[in-house]
């Protein structure tokens, strides 16, 4: 559905994007992650046709965004940085005036579009009267209403409750489950990103370190929780296996050994072996560990 090629930015001499490249598959929720500055935004933003690459190629469904960004684009709905809406208009005169500037209003699309984010009981009143969650609404409801196969979502839960946070995440499984929707979006809160996404990507300093599944991620190296002792004796065992000590009480294991194998190996040689239970990391316990691992570019 969407393919970043080979992406290169620099601001002022100082590079944004370092050779990025990515793909997102039609109907999968692909999260876009890395720290500030990271490059997440700027990667969003040559998507949409807003910043203009120094080298590389963004394409929506075959098309060049650089060639042909008004038709690669009609695909494409969006909420991206802050959302701005005229405040002293009601969010129904707001979506026709917005609406109208692009595809065109279509009264009955958007009566639609309004019950599905919730608004309905709100959508003639002030925006200047609307909580932050409210707007993100009208947001969504905005970047629905071109009825686009891919939705680019830059930052969508940032300063939302747990309520809101809950209502956005059911809300985009609920797109993709009836109608095949396509999501791209960048987000602070792991949690929400590992119980929502199917693949991710990760920037660190404009630089690629990670493209693919959770499950990738967390199947790369075992990892358990053990109680050993005397640790003294049990770790020239673990490092001799080809394991590592990461913590006095977990350990990671190559895939090639059997725990079974190891575990007997070391009550053998005299190790009181208390636990020892595999370790399911979470997406955050993977995210530093490629931020701390990943080397700084040159």
């Amino acid at each position: 559905m969407l393919e970043a090629t080979n992406l290169q930015k620099s601001f002022a001499g100082k590079p944004a994007l370092r050779d990025v490249s990515f793909t997102v598959k039609k109907g999968e929720i692909h999260g876009l992650l890395g720290h500030n500055g990271a490059g997440k935004s700027t990667t969003l933003g040559i998507i949409l046709g807003m910043v203009m690459p120094d080298h590389g190629n963004v394409s929506i469904g075959g098309l060049s965004v650089l060639t042909h960004r008004s038709q690669a684009l009609r695909k494409v709905g969006a909420i991206f940085e802050a959302p701005s809406f005229y405040d002293y208009l009601s969010g129904w005169e707001n979506l026709r005036i917005l609406m109208g500037y692009s595809n065109g209003f279509d009264p009955a699309a958007a009566q639609k579009v309004v019950a599905e984010v919730g608004l309905t009981k709100r959508i003639h009143s002030k925006v200047r009267t609307y909580s932050h969650g409210m707007r993100q609404r009208l947001a969504l409801a905005q970047a629905l209403l071109p009825e686009p196969e891919l939705l680019l979502l830059d930052e969508p839960t940032d300063g939302l409750d747990p309520e809101g946070i809950k209502w956005f995440r059911d809300f985009i499984l609920q797109l993709r489950e009836q109608r095949g929707m396509t999501v791209l979006f960048n987000s602070h809160l792991l949690a929400e990103v590992e119980l929502m996404c199917d693949r991710v990507t990760i920037l660190r300093e404009g630089k690629l370190i990670h493209e693919g599944t959770l499950r990738s991620l967390q199947e790369e190296t075992p990892i358990y929780e053990v109680d050993l002792s005397p640790w003294e004796k049990a770790a020239p065992l673990i490092q001799q296996a080809g394991g590592e000590i990461l913590s006095p009480n977990k350990i990671s294991l190559p895939h090639s050994l059997d725990p079974a194998t190891f575990t007997a190996a070391l009550i053998h040689s005299g190790i009181q072996l208390r636990a020892f239970a595999p370790h399911r990391r979470s997406l955050e316990d993977l995210y530093m560990e490629l931020l701390n691992g990943a080397s700084s570019p040159n």
